[in-house]
């Protein structure tokens, strides 16, 4: 057997997210059926793994995933072999092959995603499925001074919503940024951390978009933390806006 990871990017509009759902079109049901016709098994024996799910409309240009064929065939043919069998909306943008000891769930060292934010005050036909059209004012200096507050180990508990399959909230962040983007009307929220919970990144974004403007206090993420209660941030951001932009391994 040999194992192959593969880095994958997807529209996620029209996919019910990764996970595999009953009658359902996901990218893990897509992945799994072209990776079979490769390996000519008509059962489905040859399974997908993710390196974490993405929700229904959340976009990828980094997930990675890996699988087991029963020959060994060249990485490149591989790659090729899956965009010949995908749809547009999903790619194979490199294949390598791997020892067995790698996981792309388990051996990964963190994620980075991406969410996008358009300042526009109208929705751009173009950037509907893949922005969140934010048109209310934001101070970006408030925004700025709030970000160092998520950063570093803490209780999620605020930021986590229902349908979470995880006991512990405490989650690690690495950094988070700001970009502007004057050219495009956009600014864009950049989190790296170990992992998320289920919901986590929107429901930063939010809390961040309302520190932003003026509806929450400027350190109130800290407040959050200790209340431990998801009715004080109960907004999400917009499924379409995010994107998983990378995952880490060492």
């Amino acid at each position: 057997m040999q194992r192959y990871k593969v880095t994958i990017a997807y529209d996620g509009t029209k996919f019910a997210g990764f996970q595999r759902q009953p009658d359902q079109r996901t990218v893990e049901s897509v992945l799994t059926t072209a990776v079979n016709k490769m390996a000519k098994t008509l059962d489905g024996t040859i399974k997908v793994y993710g390196s974490g799910r993405t929700d229904a409309g959340v976009h990828a240009m980094g997930q990675v995933v890996h699988f087991d064929l029963p020959f060994n065939i060249p990485a490149e043919g591989v790659r090729r072999g899956l965009n010949s069998m995908f749809p547009l909306d999903l790619v194979a943008i490199e294949v390598e092959t791997v020892d067995a000891e790698f996981h792309s769930r388990f051996t990964n060292v963190g994620k980075q995603y991406r969410y996008k934010i358009s300042r526009k005050d109208f929705i751009d036909p173009f950037k509907r499925f893949y922005t969140y059209n934010f048109k209310f004012n934001l101070d970006l200096a408030l925004i700025k001074a709030a970000m160092p507050d998520l950063i570093g180990m803490h209780d999620f508990s605020s930021f986590v919503a229902s349908g979470n399959q995880s006991k512990d909230f405490v989650r690690e962040i690495f950094d988070v940024q700001l970009e502007e983007h004057p050219e495009l009307d956009e600014i864009h929220f950049i989190f790296r951390g170990k992992g998320f919970l289920y919901n986590q990144v929107r429901i930063m974004t939010a809390v961040l978009l309302e520190i932003g403007s003026g509806r929450r206090p400027v350190h109130d993420i800290l407040r959050l933390y200790e209340v431990k209660d998801r009715l004080q941030a109960p907004l999400t951001a917009p499924a379409h806006g995010l994107y998983l932009e990378k995952v880490f391994y060492e």
